[in-house]
């Protein structure tokens, strides 16, 4: 198979290289907007070569987008009206319900997928088994050390509370968690989310508290900062990784 990679930052550098090292992968394309980071991670690839999305889409069987919101709205049609696989990492954008809808319509059009990596939290896929039946209640805690958040604070200070829907939105780059959390379980309007900045702590955690009818679920994660990039869980890379593993192998493991 073939890989188009949109974003060469942490997570998509992380992709790029887990990619060139898979036997089932044969070519892998980037592309971002920053020329010299697309080029530095093209030193690195020996299966890359750096092109346009439009000129690589022909050629690719998945695209992963790994760059921003922005990035989701500009080229996520292209890569399904292609009928092509899309992996979106920056999920806040599918806040948007147009978006959301428009999307699956395409891909349920053109036989595709959109696959939203788990990224930074665990228990999505119990939450997603809940769903079947009734979630009355989730709620997500996010504690992150200020300097990820681009902010500096002296003590604990809760900076956010309200939906799902206006933490992506005001926090586009911190906290897509919530919108892989929200489309597994109760949405983006009925989800809660706390983001918490803590000068103590130099780890990123994410807690998840759920109850329903299936009972009730706690989830806890304390993720290092991805070294390439402080503001990203180093966890996130490594399950858009494992989404790629489970597009290529026989063996679907969870849910």
């Amino acid at each position: 198979m073939n890989l188009g990679i949109i974003g060469c930052g942490a997570i998509g550098t992380d992709v790029a290289l887990a990619a060139d090292k898979m036997k089932a992968v044969k070519k892998i394309y980037l592309f971002d907007k920053n020329i010299d980071a697309v080029k530095k991670l093209h030193k690195l690839i020996e299966k890359s070569e750096i092109k346009k999305v439009e000129d690589f889409l022909d050629d690719v069987n998945v695209v992963y987008e790994a760059a921003s919101q922005k990035a989701v709205i500009e080229y996520g049609s292209k890569v399904l009206s292609a009928k092509k696989d899309l992996v979106i990492m920056s999920i806040g954008s599918l806040f948007d319900n147009k978006l959301r809808n428009d999307f699956k319509k395409l891909a349920v059009k053109n036989n595709c997928k959109i696959y939203l990596p788990s990224g930074a939290v665990c228990g999505i896929d119990g939450l997603y088994a809940a769903n079947v039946d009734e979630i009355d209640e989730v709620t997500l805690v996010t504690t992150k050390p200020p300097n990820s958040l681009g902010k500096q604070y002296d003590k604990r200070t809760v900076i956010f509370r309200g939906t799902a829907r206006e933490a992506v939105k005001q926090f586009p780059a911190n906290i897509n968690v919530a919108g892989c959390l929200s489309l597994a379980g109760n949405g983006f309007d009925k989800t809660r989310v706390e983001i918490v900045a803590d000068p103590v702590t130099n780890r990123i955690n994410h807690k998840i508290l759920a109850h329903g009818r299936f009972g009730r679920l706690r989830a806890e994660m304390e993720n290092m900062p991805n070294p390439k990039n402080p503001k990203s869980s180093y966890m996130a890379s490594l399950s858009a990784i494992a989404v790629l593993r489970k597009i290529i192998e026989p063996i679907q493991i969870g849910i």
